[in-house]
């Protein structure tokens, strides 16, 4: 009995091969629309599905699958003698194989500019439908909707069938695709309607490496992104030089492009455990960094440096002299890369900076369960900031408030930033009281928290860190308010000088 093979594909790479392959072994094929007219301009011996179902393809191509004389081909069990007498009975002969990928729906909504009726004509019905006919009867028959694996099952049906382990693994990765093509439609339709936590949630993921191992070698890891995610990511980074990125390369390089991308003039921002160690803001990208560098010369060793610049050799000279992780920048001028990439393990990441505004929630597992929320994108100019003091802060400390401000909503809480108009002096993160992180961005501050101003992630729940922050030479304190002792640390401020500013908006990163 002849063989029958399916062949619909929308992604036409290596398809008139396979079809070639499977026409030497004996098999017929069928298929529709531009797939067949392609197969047939190429010499492949075809045979159109409406020849099959005796039905005209219809609505625009639409209908065209979605007939009996198709499905029951694909969905008779091959070894029960009832489902055979009734494909007798019907003229329905078995389909033995399935090659079909979809319409690009993904491709179409990445399109600038597409409009919502485009992308609903991009929805594939009659594909989805035969693979997971075809997939719910693998044992039977051969579904294939990765090119990848075309090379695989023409030699498996050379040596003799296709195996059933190898059917079952098809069959699985046939899910995986009509699972994830389902949830790119799902995540358009639900943004376009405005639902904003709809009563499920489904997102999918592409493999892009696998990990060496996660945040310790005893942890298995791999890193997968999301296709329809920003391209403003180290999910989409272009990595130029270096190793393959680690499990906390990517995170500790995610924290350093969050925090940089709040800059307007140009910054540096030097990152190790996730939390930033120095910033720095200039006129050019060297001397952005070499403030970055001067903010804390000693945890920089081993990090992660990211600009919103693009690095050029001047700057790559500075960033040669020190022992780095990543490198991360809109650009490398041709100079920078011939003098970065004399080192042979470190890595050089671009990004584009000018596509950093779509919109993304961000996810968070725990056990059994994900969170999932908005992006902190609240900045100063959103604030209803709020002078409480007797004294108003100078035009330089309003400066070194906002510089302070844009960091200390990177740093893990409870946070503390020191700093002055263009760079930090002292960060203290993560600590459980806020007069211990306090301590710990004043004393790395030391004689330089002189002049200097202060941010706290949030209120202060006593007058203490006041205390702390004018003993050290602080003069300007920016914070989000909202304590039932507020007034403590106003006066507090009052009788030191210090002017203080309530923002409203706390910034607590957990």
């Amino acid at each position: 009995m002849t063989k029958r093979a399916l062949i619909s594909v929308s992604e036409k790479a290596g398809i008139v091969e396979f079809a070639e392959q499977l026409q030497s072994l004996g098999y017929e094929i069928l298929s529709t629309g531009g797939t067949k007219t392609l197969l047939a301009d190429n010499g492949v011996e075809v045979k159109g599905v409406d020849e099959v179902t005796g039905f005209p393809e219809i609505l625009e191509g639409r209908v065209k699958t979605l007939h009996p004389s198709i499905h029951g081909g694909l969905l008779a069990k091959q070894d029960q003698p009832d489902h055979q007498r009734q494909l007798q009975e019907q003229g329905i002969e078995a389909i033995d194989l399935v090659c079909v990928n979809l319409y690009p729906f993904q491709q179409t909504i990445a399109k600038p500019n597409v409009s919502f009726e485009d992308a609903v004509e991009n929805i594939d019905i009659g594909g989805p439908t035969m693979l997971r006919a075809a997939a719910k009867n693998h044992a039977y028959l051969t579904v294939v909707v990765d090119s990848e694996d075309y090379e695989k099952v023409i030699e498996e049906l050379k040596a003799g069938g296709v195996s059933p382990e190898f059917k079952k693994r098809l069959a699985a990765k046939v899910f995986r695709h009509t699972a994830a093509y389902d949830s790119y439609i799902a995540q358009y339709l639900t943004e376009e309607s405005g639902e904003e936590n709809p009563e499920r949630i489904t997102v999918t993921y592409e493999r892009k490496q696998d990990l060496r191992y996660g945040e310790n070698p005893h942890q298995k890891a791999a890193f997968y992104r999301n296709p329809l995610g920003s391209e403003f990511s180290i999910a989409h980074a272009r990595q130029h030089h270096g190793k393959e990125l680690s499990y906390n390369n990517i995170k500790d390089a995610d924290a350093a492009l969050q925090i940089v991308k709040d800059f307007d003039e140009a910054a540096a921002v030097a990152v190790k455990h996730m939390n930033p160690c120095g910033v720095g803001t200039g006129e050019s990208p060297q001397e952005a960094f070499q403030r970055a560098f001067e903010a804390d010369s000693t945890s920089i060793f081993g990090g992660i440096v990211a600009f919103n610049r693009g690095v050029n050799k001047e700057t790559a000279e500075k960033l040669a002299d020190i022992f780095l992780e990543i490198i991360i920048a809109p650009a490398f001028s041709d100079d920078a890369l011939e003098i970065l990439t004399r080192k042979k393990n470190i890595r050089l990441l671009t990004v584009p900076f000018d596509r950093h505004l779509k919109h993304e929630h961000i996810y968070t597992s725990v056990e059994g369960g994900l969170l999932v929320q908005d992006q902190d994108r609240y900045t100063l100019e959103d604030a209803d900031l709020k002078i409480v003091t007797k004294r108003e802060p100078t035009k330089e400390e309003w400066t070194a408030m906002k510089t302070a401000w844009k960091v200390v909503k990177h740093v893990k809480s409870n946070a503390i930033v020191v700093a002055e108009q263009h760079m930090t002096l002292g960060i203290g993160a993560g600590q459980m009281n806020r007069v211990g992180a306090a301590k710990i961005a004043l004393e790395q501050a030391g004689k330089r928290a002189e002049g200097a101003a202060l941010a706290s992630d949030a209120f202060f729940p006593m007058n203490d860190t006041v205390e702390a922050a004018a003993k050290a030479g602080i003069t300007a304190i920016i914070q989000t308010g909202g304590s039932i002792k507020d007034e403590d640390s106003i006066q507090k401020a009052d009788e030191y000088g210090i002017a203080m500013v309530m923002t409203g908006v706390r910034h607590f990163k957990h």
